[in-house]
């Protein structure tokens, strides 16, 4: 029975205060999903988890107006050197929305009470990024003339931004020549960028957009094809294509989401799963990026920035 206590008092030692208190004080990474939908995206969840937050707690359905509690509980909460520690991620499908979401997360920021904040609305900013920095890999940008079809949701905005800051000169379809030109003067007034307005109906209106373009990019939604193979593959100006679709039919007929630079016909050919592997590696690298330090920003210039480093 002496011995038993013994041995018990040695297993007690062994758990000194110093060792209880380190495990204590494990700071955890804590990342805030603010989603514009009612939902919060799983995909979202899944890949910064793969990213390295230790724990995701999603809102959904967050507006401008409803951000407050939700950031100051964030901002206020840990000490200074702790704040890179908590993160926050604005999504949903609404990208005018999230970007409003943003302004009003960062006028709540003031002196050293600030966490890093990404946005990616409906994926816009990995994505785009994602494709042109693997189009810029294939072939030069700057002087080119670019088209992006359906470019006045999401992806085509920030893909048409991006594409204009490497130096093309972009034109974005939209079915309605109202919607191409409110896209392209939104991104004058966020990005300083000049991009042409072309309304396209239909595809044979879109094989017209792009018969002078040496760079055409799809970015249509799922399952809605913008052109006929007849509309691209004997045009001798085009050089590079990519297709965010991964929903049949593709946007481009005649390609493959598999993609990787293929070369089609003479053109070099990125699928939506061909990018879209780094799509999947930028998003858990910003991911993770949130956590150096408690004052970053990552939106399209940033987010673009990282990708031409992973390509």
């Amino acid at each position: 029975m002496h011995e038993r206590n013994a041995r018990r008092r040695r297993r007690i030692s062994c758990r000194s205060p110093t060792s209880l208190t380190f495990k204590a004080n494990i700071m955890k990474k804590l990342l805030f999903q603010l989603d514009t939908d009612l939902h919060p995206a799983v995909f979202d969840a899944v890949v910064a988890y793969d990213g390295g937050a230790d724990h995701v707690i999603g809102h959904g359905a967050v507006t401008p107006e409803t951000a407050a509690p939700l950031v100051e509980g964030a901002i206020f909460t840990r000490a200074p050197k702790d704040k890179k520690n908590t993160a926050l991620f604005v999504g949903g499908s609404d990208l005018a929305t999230g970007e409003a979401l943003l302004q009003a997360i960062r006028s709540l920021f003031f002196l050293d009470f600030r966490v890093s904040v990404m946005l990616d609305s409906n994926g816009c900013n990995t994505t785009a990024a994602a494709a042109v920095a693997k189009l810029a890999t294939s072939g030069a940008i700057a002087g080119k003339r670019a088209v992006v079809l359906a470019g006045s949701g999401p992806v085509g905005q920030r893909a048409a931004v991006m594409l204009a800051k490497e130096g093309a000169n972009v034109a974005l379809t939209s079915r309605q020549m109202s919607r191409a030109q409110a896209a392209c003067q939104a991104m004058k007034e966020r990005y300083d960028v000049n991009l042409e307005p072309i309304a396209a109906a239909d595809n044979d209106a879109r094989g017209k957009a792009i018969e002078s373009a040496q760079i055409v990019f799809a970015t249509g939604m799922a399952g809605a094809q913008l052109l006929n193979t007849h509309h691209w593959q004997d045009n001798s100006s085009i050089e590079l294509m990519a297709d965010a679709n991964t929903t049949p039919p593709l946007g481009i007929e005649g390609t493959d989401m598999m993609d990787r630079g293929k070369n089609r016909n003479g053109k070099i050919m990125w699928g939506a799963i061909g990018f879209g592997a780094l799509k999947l590696k930028l998003q858990r690298a910003c991911i993770g990026k949130l956590f150096e330090s408690n004052d970053q920003i990552l939106d399209a210039e940033e987010i673009f920035a990282i990708a031409k480093t992973m390509a």
